[in-house]
């Protein structure tokens, strides 16, 4: 574990305020966003000078002495002068950035295991890392580890498919832009590992499956983009189920026909990582990349989550551009970020959020987007909040139901109001709505394939990947269902006025309409309740289009048991009250440190 990582919470807020603020740029959604083309152009913006109005706070004084073992009552103590870094007369933002990379550093080097972004970032900062250095050690962890049975382990990860070989080429770009111009994003040199049906110009996007080993896209995915041009280290492709159907994250691709492989939990290799996003979520929570990005059609973002220990975000249908991702249902499809904290998620949801004509939903969230999301983590966020659960969505699991019960507990000793609810007239309908996936996943790849797919694939529709016969084989009858789907059966379902789409639009209703009679912030509810299936509780962000973000709420004990080696707290709220939702988890997060490091991924020897 990192130094910063031992950092009682006072000092996490040091760490988190104060660095990013003394040195980066304005995010690169300094303005409401509009276009991609705009936030490729303001995130090289540099920040302006500090004013020397910006002083510190008494509170960010006792944190900042408090920090360095110096108080009032301490015998070393002088006056503040001491913390007066840059002998300016004047304790200012600048000192406490130089106070806080002391902090970090004083007791020993960067240590790559468990680092936030910001720890990063603050190294990069004062030339103690590089984004260079840190990607090479992921490559040589993926390299040792990914693929090796450890001891202590039954079976290798098979998170990564995939390695970027120009990674280290975009690492050192990065560090020059950072010599030459400052950290111009939280992102600059920020390693990032992608679920592998997110299109890259420089690495082939295989959807999980063998059939298209070969695609190479000519474009990025819109959220790709947004990363990129924040600066970041795009440097892996992670394993999922075959097509993002699944929640074990079976695939074929780079395997002999008929092989395929499945995706271990770091925690605990004899069991799965989840899916469909499971080659993400083993990836991260092994500090195999600095974050990671999964899709979410009906869980897959937020059950390797609860699996792996991590937080993950489900955005709100319409935040993020789909456009370059393979579809799975695009009635409910969203990308979003896989992370090991809360503010390593709001900083990479930042850099992805967007209007973009590609994707003619993102139209929605016009003026609704903030500057960043990182302006609501307040570790105070919970006080006064009113939080709503369901009783019948808790299930009864008994480590679930315990731990359901602490983290409940902890909301109110944070000072929220949690408000046990019997849920409105065809709530239960909400529920029990099927996945889109059935319906709309032919329809929606031959759009994806007139569009995006590599010219060099020779399966070029469901059909001819049938004939292939290099994907997952128990999967044949399945992918025979959907290639007989008619385009009428579609439009009855997936059309303007089609079943799903409004039984989705009835959905949001009812629960938006909830939410404002009970005056509530957010309801809260185990992530995955119904274990080793589709659960009921993962389908109330998908079958409205609301966000929803899951953050650790704990592991089980002896004589308690799960398929994953976690148990998640899920956060839902209304469209576009992301920040909302990212501020209540963030104060969670601060008050139960509930996520721990898989052991049998430490540091390299």
């Amino acid at each position: 574990m990192s130094e910063t990582a031992t950092l009682g919470t006072r000092n996490t807020r040091l760490r988190e305020s104060a660095v990013p603020q003394s040195t980066a740029a304005p995010h690169s959604r300094a303005a409401a966003l509009v276009s991609s083309d705009e936030r490729r152009s303001a995130c090289h913006q540099k920040l302006p000078p500090v004013s020397d109005a910006c002083v510190l706070t008494a509170e960010d004084l006792e944190i900042a002495g408090d920090s360095l073992g110096l108080t009032t009552a301490s015998p070393d103590w002088s006056s503040v002068s001491i913390l007066d870094t840059d002998a300016d007369g004047e304790l200012t933002i600048l000192d406490l950035a130089d106070l806080s990379q002391r902090i970090i550093y004083d007791d020993g080097p960067f240590e790559l295991v468990e680092a936030t972004v910001i720890d990063m970032q603050s190294a990069m900062n004062a030339g103690v890392a590089s984004s260079q250095s840190i990607t090479q050690e992921y490559l040589d962890r993926i390299e040792a580890y990914d693929r090796a049975v450890v001891p202590g382990g039954s079976r290798p990860l098979n998170s990564i498919i995939t390695v970027n070989p120009k990674a280290l080429d975009t690492a050192a770009e990065a560090d020059e832009i950072r010599a030459s111009q400052g950290m111009t994003s939280m992102l600059l040199g920020v390693p990032i590992a992608l679920k592998d049906n997110y299109g890259t110009v420089d690495m082939v996007t295989t959807g999980g499956c063998a059939c298209w080993n070969e695609n190479q896209t000519t474009n990025d995915a819109s959220m790709v983009s947004g990363l990129r041009s924040d600066g970041a280290v795009i440097m892996a492709k992670a394993s999922l189920d075959e097509f993002a159907y699944g929640f074990v994250s079976e695939f074929s691709s780079f395997q002999e026909p008929g092989s395929t492989s499945l995706v271990a939990s770091p925690y605990d290799t004899t069991k799965t990582a989840g899916g469909s996003s499971g080659g993400t979520g083993a990836a991260v929570a092994a500090n195999f990349a600095a974050l990671g990005f999964g899709t979410d059609t009906g869980g897959s973002i937020r059950v390797p989550s609860s699996y792996n220990q991590l937080v993950g975000v489900r955005p709100t249908v319409g935040l993020a551009s789909r456009d370059g991702i393979i579809p799975l249902a695009l009635s409910q499809d969203t990308g979003g970020p896989m992370a090991r904290s809360v503010i390593d998620a709001a900083i990479a949801l930042d850099a992805v959020v967007g209007v973009d004509e590609a994707d003619p939903v993102t139209a929605r969230q016009q003026g609704l987007v903030p500057d960043s999301y990182t302006s609501f983590l307040d570790p105070d966020a919970l006080q006064g909040a009113r939080i709503a659960f369901i009783p019948s969505m808790v299930g009864t699991n008994s480590g679930t139901v315990r731990l359901f019960s602490e983290a409940t507990a902890a909301l109110t000793a944070q000072g929220a109001t949690i408000v046990p609810v019997t849920p409105p007239a065809g709530f239960a309908a909400v529920l029990n709505e099927g996945s889109g996936s059935t319906n709309e996943f032919r329809h929606d790849l031959d759009e994806y394939i007139a569009t995006h797919l590599g010219p060099e694939v020779e399966a070029r529709t469901l059909t001819d990947i049938l004939a292939t016969n290099s994907f997952v084989t128990s999967r044949r009858s399945i992918y025979e269902a959907r290639n007989a789907v008619t385009d009428a059966t579609y439009e009855a379902w997936a059309g303007d006025t089609g079943s799903h789409t409004v039984q989705i639009a009835a959905g949001k209703t009812l629960v938006t309409q909830m939410m404002e009679d009970l005056d509530l912030d957010a309801i809260v509810y185990p992530s995955t309740n119904a274990y080793g299936t589709q659960g009921t509780n993962m389908r109330l962000s998908p079958n409205t289009g609301m966000p929803s973000v899951t953050v650790p709420m704990g592991r089980t004990i002896e004589g308690e048991s799960v398929p994953g080696s976690g148990v998640n707290l899920e956060f839902l709220g209304r469209d576009f009250d992301e920040g909302t939702l990212l501020g209540l988890a963030y104060a969670f997060e601060k008050t139960t440190g509930a996520r721990t490091s898989p052991s049998l991924y430490g540091p390299l020897p």
